[in-house]
């Protein structure tokens, strides 16, 4: 594979209405040279997260026509979900996949936020690479009050592109150069947020605020994992609490050893994870370091065949628990092949 592939992610405000994920998901495929590779939907979180690869141009292009489609079908004044979202179109990033550079995805990053700024007249800020300062990296920092306190954070937070004022049907818009990340969901066997909300603190890289403490730089504990973002929420839809994670570099916290805290965690709070959920892709080399790893946990010979330790890693990781997990659709590099 010599010609440069660009991925992109964009996460939709809508989980719900089959209508509107169909029309946005087709102004995706319009784009010859773009291949769509997962559409995932999730009712409570009311959030769609589609994976598109492809050319840089085109799928820039793909990004474009989806981000005008969800802000013409999305009323954010409408919207209610489990997960954080600051508009139609909550964030939009470019992973640049084969032959292409970080410094070259910040370059279409920019390119696009603008273009959508001025043309579809939407608020947009930049993060991770493509970030203009150190702070705007994080997307947690740009979604921090959500929809409903963004038309006060605008004042003080101003877009890097777009509309300075808030826009109350569309919100805002994050797009952004970054890593392959992973997003990782953990079912619990209790229905309880309070400690779903405790084992995301315990385990995220920002940890928990510490109660009574005026000094800023005393007022957190770090968590168990570097590189990882983690909150809980409740899924009526799946009847558990979930801790819902984002794996921002797998080099630093493979998923296997996301996979072993969240568990341990969980029963130093009196649960277990009874299975866990991958939304949107993963690269074939983070499926293959697992399954390496949990045959040597359980002291078996570690096979050559790419099949089964994949199928070990399915196993081991719990990721049939809730739907069929096939690596076909979910993994990269098998995905781009179909």
């Amino acid at each position: 594979m010599t010609s440069p592939i660009l991925e992109c992610i964009p996460n939709f405000s809508e989980g719900r209405n089959s209508e509107v994920i169909r029309h946005i998901a087709y102004s995706i495929r319009s784009v010859r040279g773009v291949k769509l590779l997962e559409v995932d939907s999730s009712h409570d979180a009311n959030r769609t997260v589609m994976t598109f690869v492809g050319a840089p141009e085109a799928v820039c292009e793909a990004a474009f026509r989806a981000i005008a489609t969800a802000g013409q079908l999305i009323d954010m004044r409408r919207h209610q979900g489990a997960h954080p979202r600051i508009g139609a179109t909550d964030v939009c990033p470019l992973v640049p996949l084969h032959h292409l550079s970080m410094e070259e995805a910040v370059v279409l990053a920019r390119q696009l936020a603008r273009r959508v700024g001025s043309e579809l007249q939407i608020p947009v800020y930049c993060y991770e690479y493509a970030a203009f300062s150190e702070e705007r990296r994080s997307l947690p920092f740009l979604r921090k009050g959500e929809y409903e306190g963004l038309a006060r954070r605008m004042l003080e937070v101003k877009p890097d592109f777009g509309p300075k004022t808030f826009q109350p049907k569309c919100g805002a818009t994050v797009i952004g150069a970054r890593k392959i990340l992973v997003a990782w969901n953990y079912n619990l066997a209790t229905r309880d947020l309070a400690i779903a909300k405790a084992i995301a603190a315990a385990i995220r890289a920002s940890g928990r605020k510490l109660k009574g403490n005026s000094y800023a730089e005393k007022q957190f504990i770090p968590g168990k994992l570097p590189a990882v973002r983690a909150i809980g929420w409740l899924m009526p839809e799946y009847n558990c609490a979930q801790v819902s994670t984002n794996l921002i570099d797998l080099d630093v916290t493979p998923v296997h050893v996301a996979y072993e805290e969240v568990c341990k965690t969980a029963l130093e709070y009196g649960t277990r994870v009874t299975g866990s959920e991958l939304v949107g892709l993963i690269p074939l080399k983070a499926m293959l370091q697992a399954g390496r790893y949990f045959f040597a946990k359980a002291q078996q010979p570690i096979p050559n065949e790419e099949s089964q330790l994949v199928a070990k890693a399915i196993q081991a990781l719990q990721l049939n628990a809730q739907h069929p997990f096939d690596p076909r659709k979910k993994i990269i590099e098998y995905a781009m092949q179909q």
